[in-house]
């Protein structure tokens, strides 16, 4: 597995495992042994890096890579996050939606510690911006963190350009989180470059599209009851029979090199930037070593232009996420 740098020093793998869907979001939790399994099985194949947060759960998620990777603590690096308000004993979503305030931070990073099981969290994000809390107040909390130990870098989810250049002036951001893939391009318009100015690192979570970049999913398609992308816009069914245009594109790239519709929206991003790093999420094996493939497909410049060239004529329709949440994102 090749290595990627994010910010100026924390190195991780360049296809890196989002362990969300493990427990949450897509459905009833899957197996914790299995899932632990597959964690080990990613380690082996060359992960070093795995991405989970409290709200997974909340606090499943953080648990289960807890037991996971105390084995090989040393020779992974874990990203977590904080900022949602979840009552820290019960793990209820309280009504205030965020919190940020510094005092919450640090509890928040205690109790993943414990449940992580290790003295330090390698990346620790603000999983979205509370508007209540002064970004400053923020990074000066995780800054104290990372002065006592605790945490050695600071990442931001979500958030916007001007919101990351004040929190970067107070302590260094090392990555940052948001969504992006041949489905969802917003960064392109002005987070990328801003990041190439301040030397941060990008995270892109649902790099496939939420599975519909796979060729998996089509219009007849249903999802569990439970599962986040019934309340998807761009995932209901007419948006889906429409959007099939774009998954027709991947797979035809797919077929002339030999590839799967995933690696190729995988190596895409791979291309755009060598400081960019996909976090695909699975529950399977061979999905998991299908995606860990996409580091060995190159595409080249002229098959980029092409690929470009072919996505501009497509109409993406619907939003990526509903309104609700939408509006706690780029702050």
């Amino acid at each position: 597995m090749q290595l990627r740098t994010l910010g100026q020093n924390f190195q991780v793998s360049a296809i890196s495992l989002g362990c969300m869907g493990m427990s949450s979001a897509y459905g009833p939790p899957a197996d914790a042994a299995e899932m632990i399994k597959l964690i080990h099985a990613a380690h082996q194949l060359g992960v070093t890096h795995f991405d989970t947060a409290e709200a997974y759960g909340p606090f499943a998620n953080e648990t289960l890579l807890g037991e996971a990777l105390e084995p090989i603590r040393a020779q992974v690096t874990i990203a977590t996050k904080f900022g949602f308000d979840i009552d820290l004993e019960t793990g209820v979503r309280l009504p205030g939606g965020t919190n940020s305030r510094p005092e919450h931070i640090k509890l928040v990073a205690e109790a993943a510690l414990r449940r992580l099981r290790t003295d330090h969290i390698d990346l620790f994000y603000q999983h979205r911006v509370d508007p209540k809390v002064p970004i400053e107040d923020v990074a000066g909390a995780v800054k104290d963190l990372i002065a006592a130990g605790k945490v050695r870098h600071f990442g931001m989810s979500e958030a916007g350009v001007q919101t990351i250049r004040r929190a970067h002036a107070v302590q260094a951001v090392t990555a940052v989180q948001s969504e992006y893939s041949l489905f969802f391009r917003g960064p392109e318009a002005e987070l990328l470059s801003a990041l190439e100015e301040l030397g941060i690192g990008f995270v892109p979570f649902s790099p496939l599209g939420a599975g519909f970049l796979t060729g998996k999913i089509d219009e007849a398609t249903t999802f569990g009851p439970t599962d986040f992308r019934n309340f998807v816009p761009r995932l209901m069914p007419e948006a889906r029979k429409a959007n099939m245009a774009l998954v027709n594109l991947v797979k035809s790239v797919a077929e002339t090199k030999g590839a799967t519709p995933a690696q190729i929206a995988l190596a895409w991003l791979l291309a755009q930037k060598p400081w960019i790093v996909p976090i695909p999420g699975t529950t399977k094996l061979h999905r998991l070593e299908e995606n860990l493939g996409a580091v060995n497909v190159q595409l080249s410049a002229d098959e980029l232009r092409g690929i470009d060239a072919a996505v501009s004529k497509i109409e993406v329709q619907g939003l990526r996420l509903p309104e609700a949440v939408l509006k706690m994102s780029e702050r």
